[in-house]
């Protein structure tokens, strides 16, 4: 059943961001009066669809992306096949003005990117907001990368990797990127600023090689609420379910997830008793000594509590939760291109999306699933921007470079343009191959460290 859930997931997931993606190219074309003779789902050999009026709405053989056919366009015939050839002037979409044929190709992204603003922005407005705490650090790891750093439980950090004033947010998430790399933190403490040097420790998760601090700041007393139990883990032998609300661990109570699992990792090497509030009834569980990797348990937490708020907040909540996920995006691909990360850290294909949307949709259900898409429609909005070749960035580069050759009474001939077109559709093709052999890798490398499980489940 989860493979099942996982597999209509990542359908639902993939293919709605194509839909939307070229529903924007469509609904511009129509609105424009320019026809429309293929909307595709898909590449290649047409596969199953329907006609109607001049438009064919198909699913073809290859489902790694899809196109929208405009009339009197060639531009992608190798790749799209020839169009009609009784096509009326007024309708041909090669002799509109130039800057209609940019706002047909600019709409695609555009529909990625207003969906990736209104998922978030509905749920902030349905659910509210996560609650995050001010950078004041309650806990500290014994051993681990803050202690060796100096910081101490009372700091409040005040820069991190030149960020002035960070959230906690961006802290971890930049962390999380550099593992084992140094990064400046300075820290307040009695009312002065105290200059440190961090190295977040390394940790493996699922084959990815991430960065913690060790270090927690002060949450509050807040719920702690089982929200995922690993099939055969420690946790499941204990018992533990999801939903329940942890109470105290050794007779000592719970007072946010952080302190429990800190309390945990520290007492790796002996049996816990848990009291936990189940149905309204105590039930007292002990754990077994085994545990999973780094001491671990297989148990997760539920989300964070969220926080009510307006229109206006949920925009800009909305807005910055795009932005933090860009500017991550540019920083791992910045490191990578450095040298600094691997390219097969960073980069994942439709194999490493179908698992982490099948992850996604079994342990957070709908709210998971719409999550990936938001994250998958920002992706390939931006990504359909920069200039190569068979993507609409480059489609609108050549448009521009056209304008400014028309200016100097110079033109690409339709000649140049397919060879052009050609070597981006030979460069997006060793790409693929490039990150399928990636997942293949990634996955394989998995599976020998399956016992690595971690013990928070949130999406990344």
């Amino acid at each position: 059943m989860t493979y099942l859930i996982g597999g209509l997931a990542f359908i639902f997931i993939l293919g709605a961001a194509v839909v939307i993606h070229e529903f924007g190219h469509f609904i511009v074309a129509k609105l424009l009066r320019i026809r429309v003779e293929t909307f595709s789902v898909g590449f290649g050999p047409r596969l199953f669809g329907k006609k109607w009026g001049h438009t064919d709405y198909r699913v073809s053989a290859i489902p790694l992306g899809g196109y929208v056919k405009l009339g009197g366009d060639e531009s992608n015939a190798a790749i799209e096949g020839d169009g009609a050839s009784d096509i009326p002037p007024e309708e041909q979409f090669s002799l509109r003005p130039r800057y209609q044929r940019i706002m047909v190709a600019v709409a695609g992204p555009v529909m990625n990117i207003l969906t990736a603003m209104m998922i978030p922005f509905i749920g902030a407005m349905t659910s509210g907001v996560p609650v995050m705490p001010a950078p004041i650090i309650s806990h500290i790891t014994p051993g681990g990368a803050a202690e060796v750093a100096g910081i101490k439980p009372g700091d409040r950090i005040v820069a991190f990797d030149g960020a002035e004033n960070p959230t906690w947010e961006r802290i971890s998430n930049d962390a999380m990127l550099a593992p084992g790399n140094e990064l400046s933190v300075i820290v307040e403490r009695n009312g002065q600023r105290i200059p440190l040097k961090i190295k977040p420790s390394k940790v493996t998760n699922e084959g990815h090689e991430l960065g913690q601090l060790d270090m927690e700041p002060d949450y509050g007393a807040l719920p702690v609420i089982v929200g995922s139990v690993v099939e055969n883990s420690p946790a499941a032998e204990t018992g533990l379910r999801t939903g329940d609300r942890i109470v105290s661990v050794n007779g000592e109570v719970a007072r946010n997830k952080a302190e429990l699992t800190e309390y945990v990792t520290s007492h790796r090497d002996q049996s816990l008793r848990f009291v936990v509030e189940r149905n309204g009834q105590m039930v007292e569980l002990t754990t077994p000594e085994r545990r999973l990797a780094e001491g671990k348990l297989g148990f997760g937490f539920n989300r964070e509590p969220q926080e009510a708020v307006g229109p206006v907040a949920a925009l800009g909540y909305a807005f910055n939760a795009n932005i933090e996920i860009l500017r991550l995006t540019g920083k791992a691909l910045g490191q990578a291109f450095t040298g600094r990360r691997s390219l097969r850290e960073t980069l994942s294909g439709p194999i490493g999306i179908a698992t982490e949307s099948s992850k996604a949709a079994n342990e957070y259900g709908w709210e998971g699933v719409f999550f990936m898409l938001s994250f998958m429609s920002l992706n390939l909005g931006i990504f359909n921007l920069l200039p190569i070749p068979v993507l609409d960035g480059g489609a609108i580069f050549i448009l521009l470079l056209e304008g400014a050759l028309g200016m100097a009474g110079l033109a690409l001939s339709m000649t140049v343009r397919e060879r052009i077109q050609q070597v981006g559709f030979v460069v997006l093709l060793l790409l693929m191959v490039f990150v399928i052999t990636n997942d293949l890798l990634r996955v394989t490398s998995g599976l020998r460290h399956s016992d690595d499980q971690p013990t928070q489940t949130q999406p990344r």
